[in-house]
């Protein structure tokens, strides 16, 4: 029997990429794709699979301040019985370690070579670990670093991620706090250099990893 594999990803290239290493040898089945953190949930409610391939920062499930973390979350909780593969470009040890907390069994860089993935997707299926030697480069080093602490943040920027992570708009934070929209965004984005994030997809896993909402 194949071993029954889903993917998803919002870059048609890498899903055709995926999809062509794991269909390589004869014993691997991709029996759903997805493009999206919403079509992922209604695939795997819907066809039964033995491994999910993930990318992290997708489109959210609708109605949900969804982000990568909250993603692995909901699918180790929903499917605990099926082993989750994360393929990402995440670089930030902080996000990567929740990532790992939260249950995945396997995550690789996608700027690395992608020749041993069929043998981890089957390893995964066994209950077998794999941490990219990128990712466990980077979880080792934060571990190793002397301050791995949320870097320091001014407390009005401090206060505007707060706000924009529980759900807030840049519109609607400059409003309540009487300040204008302009140096609310430039306080976001000040802040986010800090953090060391590029996008609000990781921002959100940030403030949500280190419990800071």
């Amino acid at each position: 029997m194949k071993l029954r594999v889903v993917l998803a990803d919002d870059h048609p290239f890498v899903l055709l990429g995926v999809r062509s290493m794991l269909l390589a040898g004869d014993d691997i089945e991709v029996v759903g794709e997805a493009c999206g953190a919403r079509e992922l949930i209604q695939t795997l409610e819907t066809v039964a699979c033995d491994v999910v391939v993930t990318d992290l920062n997708m489109p959210p499930v609708s109605g949900e301040a969804e982000d990568g973390l909250h993603l692995i979350r909901r699918l180790r909780r929903d499917w605990p019985h099926v082993p989750v593969v994360v393929l990402t470009s995440v670089a930030n040890a902080v996000i990567l370690r929740a990532v790992a907390h939260a249950g995945v069994i396997a995550m690789l860089r996608k700027t690395e070579p992608m020749d041993e993935l069929a043998a981890i997707v089957r390893g995964a299926a066994r209950g077998l670990a794999h941490l990219s030697p990128a990712i466990e480069r980077e979880l080792a080093a934060a571990a190793c670093a002397p301050d791995t602490c949320v870097p320091r943040l001014t407390p009005r920027e401090s206060e505007v991620i707060r706000k924009f992570a529980s759900g807030n708009s840049i519109t609607d934070i400059a409003r309540a706090l009487g300040r204008d929209v302009r140096t609310v965004s430039s306080q976001k984005r000040d802040a986010m250099a800090k953090l060391g994030v590029s996008n609000d997809a990781g921002l959100f896993a940030f403030v949500r990893a280190h419990g800071l909402i």
